[in-house]
Parts: structure tokens; C-alpha cells; sequence
């Protein structure tokens, strides 16, 4: 479905995604406000993000970003606090499943409620901050207020019958692993119901963007999360170059994209490695985390920072690429993909992965769309869709990225996809290393000033990073500042789809499965 096909009334075009892509704005009622999230999962498009704001004091609105076949739809309707209806809007929930934790972040965070939701626990407030503080509503509160731990109690869904008993695991773990809650309903070691409670790593990111400088805000959104650091930046400066309409290099577009690859390379050998280990093949674990600490070390010498923090900065990238190290990161993805296809001959080879891999923690195709699954486990479970092939920006356009799929949506699937993945990424570095060194982006600038004193803005980025879809919604503010910006991980859609993966499962087949979706709890927490 194409965005105009909606029949807003206030569409206005926002600025270009891609050559055959772009980002609108609809201010709407809330008639239109349902219509339109009716009208986009009848047409196949999906909820990106659902966000409150604060426009004015005392003045509020609610945001949602949909993804469809020409571009991002940003709808937002107004509200205003004088009664509590006024506060509210009307649910989505029970049209995108995956708006239900999002909306329950909405009310922790700014106490607007959305009115006919079934669900209406808290998220984020684990009863450590009063019922009627919303830390984002600059108007009452600094966000920086303290309160004495008082943890609640939660309302876990119960389950009963005949021999069914509850396993409770987390929020700390034996592992040194981010914190989150699990609550297993079982009769003996089969799963019928889990049920996650996260919020445990909120960390009041949004309403410190808040008291950034725009041209410093990347460097916050590197920090959302640690494996997807090139991601989160890269969506905040394509956001901020698109509300100020900075025209970026090409060499410093090309050193983004080759960034994105590599720091999507990490993450896949990492995962395989961990995925191997969780089924008792520790050898997978052995080879991975050395081609992983390689991989990692080339970046430190060719970039200066193994995680390739703070390389992505406004108007472009903050540091170039010597041509001794391209012909090194050339010689490196020739030798990890000598031994990337030698392991994955032995995966799959191996009877006892093989057995443990098939099968487990299968989520459909139906149960993947209904969430709105994206990114990596979407693809895994038959859903073809990729922001760098759907949506090609710069300079994807001119790549050529091919999607990887897979029909069966178990944990083998999941392996699979991260084993064709690196081989696509890999190739794509190589693509990227000869534009580097050609006409195309081998000479010019690696950045370009931005002018900041612009009338205040709004702009959208949209990056397809390892794990899925990222996206950032930035307002910029007079002289320089952020008004609001908020950052979106695709964990959002993936944690509920998690909970369906492992029915049917057996306990202690929850870590492969759970490794295999490879969830973020910190960038999910803001």
C-alpha cells in the first residue's frame, strides 16, 4: 500500500528516504488517528514506533511511524492534559499487537493513556518511581528526581491446571547478561506460557537528549546500545542531516555503509559462536570468538575503536579509511569467509546441533507478521524485508544487497540466515572497498559543516542494523537544540513474538532459543 492511499487530509512530505522512497507528516484527529492504523495493517504495511511528546508545556501529543510500500507515514494527534480524556488517545493494541508495550511506556513516561487498551500495566515504572511521576513532562518534572526502591509487585498472567507450576528466572542472572524477568508456566519441563517483564535497564535516555546539543545527540545515541552503535548513530545524524537538509559527501555515505557491514559482521560471528555453545558445541564457540576478536581488532587499527564508537558523526563520518588498512579489511573478509564456510559445513554436518537446532523455538510466518517482527528473525521466518533493498539509501542504491530468507522460523533458521548474512556482508564490504578507491567515493571531503541555526525541523532516519530496523524521530529546537527525539529498537517487536517462539519448547531449550532472537534489553529501555 502506498502512503497517499490512506486519505489523510494534512499529508505533507517531510523530506526523501531513498530514490524511490520518502517520509510524510499527517497531523490527524482520532478518528483518523484509528483509521489509519486500520488502514495500514489491512494494506500490509506495520507499526515502526508509537511515541508520546511533550510539544509545549502543557501539551501533548502521540506519534506513530509506519512503514509502507513507498516510505515512513508519521502520524501524530494532539492532546492536552486539562481532563483525563483529553489525555487520552485511542488504542492500537488490538491492531498492531506490538503497540501494547509501547503504550504502556507512553502512559509510565508522560501519563497519557490509551483508552480502550486491555492492557494497562505499567512497563517501565517498577514501583520505584511514584504513580503519578512521568519523568519526560518537562513542564512538572526535571528528570532527575530520586525516590527510596519500593519495588512492586506485578501482575504475571496466571496459569492453572493440573500440574502446571510457575519457573521464575531473572532479573539477575548467572551469566553476565543485561537484566530481565521470565516467568514460566509449565507442566513439567513443557512450556505452555512465558511471559517477559523487562525495564529493569531504564536509563532516561530520551529526556536527556532533552539537554544535549543537536550536533552532540549522535553521541548519545551511540550509547543506546553497544553492539548497535554504528545503527543508532547513523539514524540520529541521517535524521538531523534531513530536518537541516545537509547535503552529505559520498565518500563519507560509502565509509557509513561499509561501518554498518562490519559492525553487522561482529555481531553475526558472535551470535553463531554463542548459538554453538548453548547447544553444547563448544568448538563453535572456540573458532567464533577468534574470528570475532579479529574481526574486532582490524577495526580498532582501521578505525580506532573496536565497536566503532563515535565514527558516525553530523555531515559525516569523523575519520577516513588509509588505503594500507582497506587492502587489510580486503584480505580479512577473504580469510573469514574461507573459514565462515568451513564452519558452516560443520553446523551443519553436526547431528547433535543439527538436533537441537531444527524445530526449536519455531515462530510462523502468521505469528511473525501479527508482531510486526522485523529484522533478522523476521527474515528467518519467511518475511522478505529489508530497509537497505526496500527503502536504498545512499549507498545501497547503488549495491545491490540481496535479502536472506529462510521458511522454517526455528532456531535453525535463525543460524542460517546469520551464516548467509555474513557472506552477503562480506561482499558488500568488497563492493564498498573498490568504491572507496574509485571515482565513485575515492576522493573528496568525509564530512561538511552544519548549520544549526536553521528554523526548528523535523527529520526522520531509518537504518537496517543487524538485528533489525532502527529508527529516530527528531524535532530540532531553536540555536541548536533538540526539541524531541526518539529512538527506536526493533527488540520492541521482537521480545512479544519471543514469548510465542518458545510454546511447545522445553525449559532448557529457553537460552538457545532466546540466543537465537539475541534481543536488546537497554535499547528497549529508554
Amino acid at each position: 500500500m502506498r502512503i497517499d492511499a490512506i486519505g489523510l487530509a494534512s499529508l505533507v512530505r517531510l523530506h526523501a528516504l531513498s530514490a524511490r522512497s520518502a517520509a510524510f507528516l499527517a497531523h490527524v484527529d482520532a478518528s483518523e488517528w484509528t483509521r489509519a492504523a486500520q488502514t495500514v495493517r489491512e494494506g500490509g504495511g506495520r507499526l515502526v514506533s508509537l511515541w508520546g511528546a511533550e510539544q509545549t508545556l502543557g501539551q501533548f501529543s502521540i506519534n506513530a511511524v509506519y512503514a509502507l510500500e513507498d516510505g515512513l507515514l508519521w502520524t501524530r494527534l494532539a492532546l492536552d492534559d486539562a481532563t483525563p480524556e483529553r489525555a487520552s488517545y485511542p488504542d492500537v493494541s488490538g491492531i498492531f499487537a506490538c503497540a501494547n508495550r509501547m503504550q504502556r511506556a507512553v502512559h509510565d513516561l508522560l501519563g497519557l493513556n490509551a483508552a480502550g487498551a486491555a492492557d494497562t500495566r505499567p512497563w517501565l515504572n517498577h514501583g520505584n518511581w511514584p504513580a503519578d511521576y512521568q519523568p519526560l513532562r518537562q513542564s512538572q518534572w526535571s528528570g532527575r528526581e530520586t525516590f527510596e526502591s519500593n519495588e512492586a509487585d506485578y501482575a504475571f498472567v496466571p496459569v492453572a491446571g493440573d500440574g502446571v507450576h510457575e519457573i521464575a528466572v531473572g532479573p539477575i542472572h548467572a551469566g553476565i547478561i543485561e537484566p530481565g524477568h521470565f516467568r514460566f508456566s509449565v507442566v513439567g519441563e513443557k512450556v505452555l506460557r512465558l511471559e517477559e517483564r523487562l525495564g529493569y535497564a531504564h536509563r532516561g535516555i530520551e529526556r536527556l537528549f532533552g539537554a544535549a546539543p543537536l550536533l552532540e545527540g549522535h553521541r548519545l545515541a551511540a550509547r543506546i546500545a553497544g553492539d548497535s552503535t554504528v545503527a543508532f548513530s547513523w539514524a540520529y545524524c541521517m535524521a538531523l542531516e534531513r530536518a537541516l537538509d545537509v547535503p552529505v559527501p559520498p565518500r563519507a555515505q560509502w565509509l557509513r555503509a561499509l561501518l554498518l557491514e562490519r559492525e553487522r559482521v561482529a555481531n553475526h560471528l558472535g551470535d553463531l559462536g554463542a548459538l554453538g555453545n548453548d547447544a553444547g558445541f563448544a568448538f563453535g564457540l572456540a573458532q567464533f570468538s577468534r574470528l570475532k576478536e579479529d574481526w574486532l581488532r582490524l577495526n580498532a587499527r582501521a578505525f580506532g575503536h573496536r565497536y566503532l564508537m563515535d565514527l558516525i558523526v553530523p555531515g559525516g563520518v569523523a575519520r577516513d579509511l588509509e588505503p594500507a588498512l582497506a587492502d587489510a579489511i580486503a584480505v580479512q573478509c577473504e580469510q573469514i569467509e574461507c573459514e565462515v564456510r568451513v564452519m558452516h559445513r560443520i553446523y551443519d554436518e553436526q547431528s547433535g546441533l543439527q538436533d537441537r537446532f531444527s524445530t526449536t523455538g519455531r515462530l510462523t510466518p502468521a505469528v511473525a507478521a501479527h508482531f510486526s517482527v522485523c529484522g533478522l528473525a523476521a527474515r528467518a521466518s519467511g518475511q522478505a524485508m529489508d530497509v537497505r533493498v526496500d527503502h536504498p539509501h545512499t549507498p545501497y542504491d547503488a549495491l545491490a544487497p540481496k535479502i536472506v530468507t529462510d521458511e522454517r522460523g526455528d532456531v535453525a533458521a535463525r543460524v542460517a540466515v546469520r551464516f548467509n548474512e555474513v557472506s552477503e556482508s562480506l561482499r558488500l564490504i568488497r563492493v564498498l572497498l573498490k568504491g572507496l578507491g574509485s571515482e565513485t567515493a575515492g576522493a573528496g571531503p568525509i564530512a561538511v559543516p552544519v548549520d544549526v541555526t536553521r528554523a526548528p525541523s523535523r527529520g526522520l532516519g531509518w537504518v537496517e542494523g543487524w538485528r533489525g530496523d532502527v529508527l529516530v524521530a527528531l524535532e530540532t529546537g531553536p540555536g541548536g537544540t533538540i526539541a524531541r527525539c526518539h529512538c527506536h529498537d526493533p527488540s520492541w517487536q521482537n521480545w512479544p513474538a519471543l514469548e510465542h517462539a518458545i510454546i511447545g519448547n522445553i525449559v532448557p531449550d529457553f537460552p538457545l532459543i532466546n540466543k537465537s532472537f539475541n534481543l536488546n534489553y537497554a535499547g528497549h529501555d529508554l
